[in-house]
């Protein structure tokens, strides 16, 4: 009785989100699920007691109805919300437990035909991240922009647009190089992917002299198809994210593409204004970025990271294919690195790792070894079949199989969408706590398999698969419903003066504290940690307004603010008080934009097949950085970037031809 009770207990905080926070009384009856306390006399009453316990409750009994083993419906007509019934449900001394008997449908599995394919997204492998659980609590946001930095994108693909739906932003060709973007144009607002093909020919030219002859890759195609293909429509594949955009950004072309013109793609994506393009309508709030080459992060990078971070803007980025350290700019501070998992959730062993990483996600691996024989574990995308220039848009699968840290990063960047969805005001940095936060599984240690190392230096490589260790592979595996559910809570926010003296009356504002989008905050408590049990100091302890008294001599004060929701969801926020300091690592105010405002945009009638530079309906929402980044600035960072010639081209990192059987 004691599991089952934890277990509907459970359900009902996972899915309470997706129920109104509060209803309007007297809409209807409300529906609760309840249990007595054993041993009160009230359980065992011959009438039964719940006539009482709902006048006490300010409501009206309609029905109170055995379920099994003690459990009952009570369905009423309360004086106030669903909300407010349930509260004071709970806080009846007879009362074990109250839950609200919740409408629920069947499971959030889309009728992709091609999803039971997409191992990634389930559950039944240690490495999937469990999409279809956090479908259930929200299938993503119209208000939420994730642009993709990479080789462009077919916009005539039927599962990234098509005549009844689209999920293609027009984007920018952010390539200067005329040879290397391969469009005969430069830069243009055309993101198309022509094709990144590096002939024989090409290689015998000095710009592509040390460059390696490949077909195609389509690779921001098959970056778009991971964060959000048209789903649930009875076609192809399903995408992390069933709302809201993607924006492409070209930055790679032919043989990968140069800092300058990612630095720049970076910035334009964020909203922030680039030089000699036009203002990006759409500001994007998670940034993919899944490219990058060996060598520390460069300055030019780590600056703009700062920018974006600071302008709540998440950069989220492949750990590279070499097996080694962790590439650049994946091993910059602020971004969440991302590296690739075997689908029994040990390091593949192509990706780089090292303590940059922030979680793991799938990565794609073949566990056969035959010749000719399927790959059983590739990433299932939207990609075209074209050697060179586009030819049939189609799908990845077992046979032209996908694999690479470039295909973790979207999963991740996804998860990251379908959490502001649910919480907008979620910064770069909440997101990847609560995504740490969220990957509740543990890596797996099998029995004889060497663990992952912190490599030495660009020589040591791990390039067979070992056993993660969150020294080298981050917080966990990346769980859609962990992440999701982290997203609910609500955000504690501390406001505090910016200096005291000693005996000072120190006021503490928690108003700015916010709840995710749909909920509300409820309460409000202070608490001494340190000096343990002097609670008592603090005056009002239970509202959002308290104060203390700021200590004398080298005595510290370590305080807690905890607040909690309607659905009894927490956060908390710790604050330091000196004789003449105060200090915490909360934020002032948590934000005012829980709930996104959906992004407007309409595709012209001339534009299915390829980007648009007009702005459509024009837009709004987004909730990207925007602004201007300084013009100095971006031209230094510009600067930089071209300086640095060890840094000067980056690759997406796939890994098509790359042995994945290790």
């Amino acid at each position: 009785m004691i599991c089952l009770r934890y277990l509907i207990l459970a359900v009902w905080l996972a899915a309470s989100a997706s129920a109104p926070a509060q209803d309007a009384a007297g809409a209807g009856p409300q529906r609760f699920i309840v249990k007595l306390r054993i041993g009160t006399g009230a359980a065992d009453q011959a009438g039964g007691p719940f006539p009482g316990l709902v006048l006490r409750a300010h409501a009206q009994l309609l029905e109170a109805r055995p379920i099994f083993g003690g459990i009952q419906l009570l369905r009423v007509r309360g004086a106030g919300s669903t909300a407010q019934t349930l509260a004071r449900l709970r806080a009846d001394p007879e009362v074990e437990y109250a839950e609200v008997d919740q409408r629920r449908y069947a499971q959030s599995t889309p009728d992709d035909p091609l999803y039971a394919g997409q191992w990634y997204l389930q559950g039944d492998e240690p490495a999937a991240v469990d999409a279809a659980d956090a479908w259930n609590v929200t299938t993503g946001s119209n208000g939420v922009v994730i642009a993709a930095l990479d080789t462009g994108v077919r916009f005539d693909h039927p599962d990234l647009r098509n005549d009844s739906a689209n999920r293609l932003l027009p984007g920018y060709d952010m390539i200067s190089s005329v040879q290397t973007g391969n469009t005969g144009l430069g830069r243009n607002p055309d993101a198309s992917d022509p094709g990144d093909w590096v002939s024989v020919a090409d290689t015998k030219t000095a710009l592509f002299a040390d460059c390696a002859v490949a077909n195609s890759s389509w690779h921001g195609t098959r970056v778009a198809g991971i964060l959000g293909a048209i789903s649930n429509n009875g076609s192809g594949i399903a995408g992390m994210s069933w709302s809201g955009r993607t924006l492409p950004v070209r930055v790679l072309g032919k043989c990968g593409g140069y800092d300058s013109d990612i630095l720049a793609g970076m910035a334009w994506a964020a909203g922030f204004t680039v030089s000699g393009a036009p203002d990006n309508p759409y500001p994007a709030r998670i940034i993919n970025m899944s490219l990058g080459a060996t060598g520390s992060c460069p300055e030019s990078y780590q600056e703009l990271i700062d920018q974006l971070t600071a302008a709540g803007v998440l950069v989220v980025v492949a750990a590279g294919n070499e097996g080694g350290p962790v590439d650049a700019p994946a091993n910059c501070v602020g971004v969440a690195a991302v590296a690739g998992l075997r689908q029994v959730g040990t390091k593949v062993g192509y990706s780089s790792l090292g303590p940059q990483i922030s979680l793991s996600a799938p990565a794609g691996n073949c566990v056969n070894t035959g010749a000719g024989a399927p790959c059983l574990f590739s990433i299932e995308t939207t990609t075209n079949s074209g050697t060179t220039v586009p030819a049939t848009n189609t799908y990845t699968d077992q046979y032209s199989f996908n694999i690479g840290t470039s295909f973790s990063a979207p999963i991740v960047s996804g998860i990251a969408g379908l959490m502001l969805a649910v919480n907008g005001n979620l910064t770069a940095g909440q997101l990847i706590a609560r995504l740490q936060l969220g990957s509740v599984t543990p890596f797996p240690n099998p029995s004889g398999l060497e663990a992952c190392h912190v490599p030495l230096n660009q020589s040591d490589l791990q390039t067979n698969e070992c056993a993660c260790t969150p020294e080298v592979c981050g917080a966990g595996m990346a769980n859609a419903q962990g992440a999701v559910l982290q997203a609910q809570r609500p955000i504690a926010a501390v406001s505090l003066p910016a200096s005291i003296g000693t005996g000072a009356n120190v006021p503490l504002d928690g108003s700015g504290s916010a709840a995710a989008c749909g909920a509300k905050i409820v309460s409000y408590q202070w608490t001494m940690v340190r000096p343990a049990g002097s609670s008592g100091l603090i005056k009002d302890a239970d509202s959002a307004h308290a104060s203390v008294v700021a200590p004398s001599g080298s005595a510290v004060y370590q305080l807690q603010l905890t607040v909690t929701d309607d659905s009894g969801r927490v956060d908390s926020a710790p604050i330091i008080i000196t004789s003449s300091m105060t200090n915490t690592t909360a934020p002032a105010r948590a934000g005012d934009a829980a709930c996104l405002t959906a992004v407007s945009y309409s595709v012209p009638p001339s534009s299915t097949a390829t980007g648009d530079s007009g702005s459509g309906e024009g837009s709004s929402g987004g909730g990207g950085g925007g602004g201007a980044l300084d013009g100095a600035l971006l031209a230094a960072l510009l600067g930089a970037a071209a300086g640095r010639a060890r840094y000067s081209r980056r690759s997406a990192a796939s890994s098509h031809s790359r042995c994945a059987r290790r």
